[in-house]
């Protein structure tokens, strides 16, 4: 499958109703911003149409994705994506706003084929996760403040479960203005669904005030099908400081039916921004 070097698409802000204010017009300005913020999940989806249309199913299969969210965009956008290949399985991405300005960087790449084990199941690699260090968890019954102390006492997140059913994905794809084939044809879910449970176990865990995806880390262990039941299991990997904000990294593992792992994310948010006017 041929794929376009360049990919763009209208942003759209589907998230102006959501608990995380920071999508809303009034509290991004707040912060300095233009308007609400597209989210980052959103962008990262934009930026594996190329990706997807490129490797085809066999990147959702196994596959890599590094995005980093660099500045925001807007709704009305237009989200320039340009992929350039560096070699046969690997992909540099790049997307721009209307002014030119990078507002996300990404190397998209295609691992090679796992020799399939007894069953019919993938030999477990040294790189696979494994489910038994991502325990089930209950999730609290009060969330804490997102501070860093409530967040280092989690260690292993309340965990989420979800069914995917291809009929309803209709919206979401709608959504995104993805229009390949795959995953209306194989009824299998879209990337950027499933990294969207990265950013909802961690809004399970603590109460938040605006806060903002700013990089992911995705590896692709398998497709979601329709009716699957996908379980997302987290546990923090770093708190850190920067600029005045104060960002928290994950360590998440989704898995089909609870027992067979399909992404594998290293997930970085800033949980809590500096106050508007702050000295950084």
């Amino acid at each position: 499958m041929a794929a376009p070097t360049v990919y763009r698409v209208r942003a759209h802000n589907a998230a102006t109703e959501s608990e995380n204010r920071i999508h809303d017009d009034e509290v991004a300005r707040r912060h300095g911003f233009r308007g609400g913020l597209v989210p980052g999940v959103t962008v990262y989806a934009y930026m594996t149409h190329p990706v997807v249309a490129w490797f085809g199913r066999a990147w959702l299969e196994r596959g890599t994705m590094t995005a980093r969210f660099h500045q925001p965009f807007y709704d009305g956008d237009t989200v320039t994506v340009d992929a350039a290949a560096v070699d046969a399985t690997a992909l540099e991405l790049t997307a721009t706003n209307d002014a030119g300005t990078v507002c996300a960087t990404g190397r998209a790449s295609l691992l090679a084929a796992t020799v399939a084990g007894p069953g019919g199941r993938p030999d477990e690699g040294a790189d696979r996760p494994d489910p038994a260090d991502y325990p089930e968890t209950p999730l609290p019954d009060e969330p804490a403040p997102a501070t860093p102390e409530a967040l280092a006492a989690l260690d292993v997140l309340g965990s989420l479960e979800a069914g995917f059913h291809a009929d309803r994905a209709h919206g979401f794809l709608g959504q995104l203005d993805d229009d390949l084939q795959l995953y209306g044809r194989d009824r299998i879910a879209h990337p950027g669904w499933l990294l969207r449970a990265a950013n909802d176990v961690l809004a399970a865990n603590v109460r938040l005030g605006p806060w903002i995806h700013t990089a992911s880390a995705v590896t692709n262990l398998g497709v979601v099908n329709d009716g699957d039941r996908v379980a997302t299991r987290a546990r923090l990997s770093a708190l850190s400081t920067r600029k005045g904000h104060e960002l928290v990294e994950l360590d998440v593992l989704l898995l089909a039916n609870r027992d067979r792992p399909v992404t594998h994310i290293r997930h970085t948010a800033i949980y809590r921004l500096r106050e508007p006017g702050a000295a950084t």
